[in-house]
């Protein structure tokens, strides 16, 4: 089967590898027929993805098409349409007992931690199916990275009462402004990426963006909420200067979710962290459950992510695009290869 191998930093190989069709009485073999490329894919190629080894399946945004079950599934059959949860547990570990399986104690993520769908056919447990007899395949590609905003932006329990800052646009910070926004609260977007801005300005329905990296960052930002500091920050950045930066933008008794992931150490003053009772969180991967929430949002029309879809490729052609993507110029938001 056609299958694309990340070899190592900076070097895919486009190659034929074989599939064993063996099924466990849990699985089910799909084929894959939509990838959404990320930055965990971009960051694993340019050698900076913490975690990470090489060689190395990528693709863990994925539409796929179950074309056998094993003898114990019973919730998805041949020919249905599905997206895929990818943070698999091999264990039944204290978080996952709890039901925290977003961030087992041995979480495992298709494409980064173990070989993913860049490649024809594709054995999973059938458990990480989530189908829809309604949505394309690009659409259900996208599940996956919307589950990131969506499971932070259920963590934080947003509601209409809530201004929302949402610091970075790239399609993490677009997630979580998708689910703010549905949760009725006032959101603004911040980013040094002013196409970025422009973006979610013209394609969201925000109350209005801020430039950051300006000395007035915080005046403009007041602007935006009456006067007032948004109840709830979002930093979708994985940006040590912001994150250290994200705490003065914070309302007293606010909260602050780091989405984004900071390979490293960064410090606060703990006395003005104290002066506002602040509320510190992560929120890491998804939730079987936001999955289900936002197939049931996006059958409803409650989101339209087709504006964010800005590039595409062939199976055969991505290894010769995948330079150009990365390059700020060509103004990538979402990339998708179809196979």
């Amino acid at each position: 089967m056609k299958t694309i191998v990340l070899q190592q930093a900076g070097k895919f190989e486009y190659t034929e590898s074989t599939l064993d069709k063996n099924l466990k009485p849990d699985e089910a073999l799909v084929k894959v027929h939509s990838i959404g490329i990320c930055g965990t894919d971009f960051h694993a190629y340019a050698g900076n993805q913490p975690f990470f080894s090489y060689p190395r399946i990528l693709g863990h945004e994925l539409g796929v098409e179950v074309m056998e079950v094993g003898a114990k599934v019973d919730h998805v059959k041949t020919g249905d349409r599905c997206s895929v949860e990818p943070y698999h547990n091999f264990g039944n570990d204290q978080a996952v007992r709890r039901g925290f399986t977003n961030c087992g104690e041995n979480v495992s993520v298709l494409g980064v931690h173990q070989d993913g769908g860049m490649r024809e056919y594709l054995k999973i447990p059938a458990s990480y199916l989530h189908k829809s007899d309604q949505l394309t395949y690009d659409q259900l590609a996208l599940i996956e990275p919307l589950g990131i905003g969506c499971h932070a932006v259920n963590r934080a329990q947003v509601t209409a009462q809530d201004d929302v800052l949402v610091i970075g646009a790239g399609p993490i910070g677009l997630a979580a402004i998708e689910f703010a926004v549905a949760s009725g609260a006032r959101v603004v977007s911040m980013d040094i990426n002013e196409d970025r801005l422009h973006f979610a300005a013209s394609v969201m329905k925000i109350k209005g963006t801020v430039v950051a990296n300006k000395e007035d960052t915080e005046v403009q930002l007041r602007k935006q909420f009456d006067g007032d500091l948004p109840t709830i920050v979002f930093d979708a950045t994985g940006n040590k200067h912001s994150m250290s930066k994200a705490m003065e933008y914070v309302a007293s008794a606010g909260k602050l979710v780091f989405i984004g992931l900071f390979q490293g150490d960064f410090s606060f003053h703990d006395p003005y962290f104290h002066r506002k009772e602040m509320t510190l969180m992560a929120s890491r991967n998804a939730l079987p459950s936001d999955f289900k929430q936002i197939i049931r949002m996006m059958e409803e029309g409650k989101i339209n992510t087709d504006a964010w879809i800005t590039h595409r490729s062939s199976f055969e052609d991505m290894v010769g695009q995948f330079d150009r993507w990365l390059q700020p110029e060509a103004k990538v938001i979402k990339a998708i290869v179809s196979l």
